[in-house]
């Protein structure tokens, strides 16, 4: 199978954690603690038990996932190759590159997923169907 982009382009970041006896900080900044420049945060919260989210792909966005408050699971998926992480420390995030499926699963009561993404929201970019992936991946077109 063809493939431009790999679950192995995809790691943790640890991002700077600055202790205090007030509590902790830590900052992402665009270009320096990640590799791109971020143009939409949003964030997913009140996940009901057993649901999942994602299942889909980007054709051309970059993503850091953070769990914010709580723990869910990432499994990411280049057509050949799955890798599950488990987030659950507000000081790492995944760093996902585009062409890989997504689906996150696992949230714990009261977790908040933060995204932060390299390009504003555009249907266009999404492929939503994984047969459609897999086909984009197989033509190299991912």
């Amino acid at each position: 199978m063809n493939q431009t982009s790999s679950v192995y382009d995809c790691t943790i970041i640890e991002l700077d954690k600055h202790h205090h006896e007030k509590g902790n900080i830590s900052v992402v900044e665009n270009k320096r603690t990640i590799p791109f420049e971020v143009k939409r945060v949003y964030y997913l919260y009140d996940v009901p038990g057993g649901e999942s989210r994602g299942g889909h792909a980007h054709k051309e966005l970059s993503q850091l996932i953070i769990a914010a408050s709580g723990s869910f699971t990432v499994t990411l998926d280049d057509g050949n190759v799955k890798r599950t992480f488990m987030l659950n420390r507000p000081y790492q995030g995944l760093y996902i590159v585009p062409g890989i499926w997504r689906t996150l699963d696992d949230f714990s009561s009261g977790s908040v997923c933060l995204v932060l993404a390299s390009h504003k929201y555009d249907e266009k970019d999404y492929i939503r169907e994984y047969d459609e992936f897999i086909k984009s991946k197989k033509n190299n077109e991912l």
